[in-house]
């Protein structure tokens, strides 16, 4: 039996605050032994998205049918019958190639996670320097309506309500900056100093 002990990083955050470019950030630092977790989502493949990289995407039945054998280990309704959610087996088939698991995942999943795991796992939440801001980046990225801008700057402010009850809140105003947080953080939690 491996005496290997997998641990769980959760980056949540508003849309658009830095998150998915802090977690490529780790992904790439190989002393932190991570493999990204893939969700599972009920809506279609946008763009170049492809299955089993991006998402598992599964229909709404199949996610229903998972939801009903208890197969997530947190799962939402975003929108109506569009679901998102983490399957058990992610986590389980990241552990059994003996590596630690990082998400990228919104703020009441992320809460999820660490309540299943409590000992287990360090929620960061990466807060943006303004809701402002956060719409200056949000346009910036030229993917979205301005009515959908709208909708994220509307769910941020309900979601940087709950930085406080994540373990560590990174502050980006400086990406550098937040990165080298990043990397402490997660090198603390793993003990790399300490071997």
């Amino acid at each position: 039996m491996s005496d290997f002990k997998g641990k769980l990083f959760v980056f949540s955050a508003p849309s658009g605050s830095g998150k998915t470019t802090i977690v490529r950030h780790l992904l790439a630092q190989e002393k932190f032994n991570l493999e990204f977790s893939i969700s599972a989502t009920s809506r279609a493949p946008r763009g170049f998205e492809k299955n089993g990289a991006d998402y598992y995407f599964i229909s709404l039945e199949d996610f229903k049918e998972h939801i009903k054998a208890d197969d997530f280990l947190e799962w939402e309704e975003v929108y109506r019958d569009n679901f998102y959610g983490t399957l058990k087996s992610e986590v389980e088939r990241i552990w059994a190639q003996k590596k630690h698991v990082i998400f990228d995942i919104d703020v009441a999943g992320g809460l999820r996670i660490k309540k299943k795991y409590p000992e287990r796992t360090l929620s960061v939440f990466v807060k943006p320097p303004s809701v402002d801001e956060l719409k200056i980046r949000l346009k910036k990225r030229k993917t979205e309506s301005e009515e959908k801008i709208n909708m994220r700057i509307a769910k941020a402010s309900v979601e940087l309500a709950t930085a406080p009850q994540f373990d560590r809140i990174i502050k980006n105003y400086d990406l550098e900056v937040a990165l080298k947080e990043a990397e402490d953080l997660v090198g603390d939690f793993l003990n790399l100093d300490k071997k």
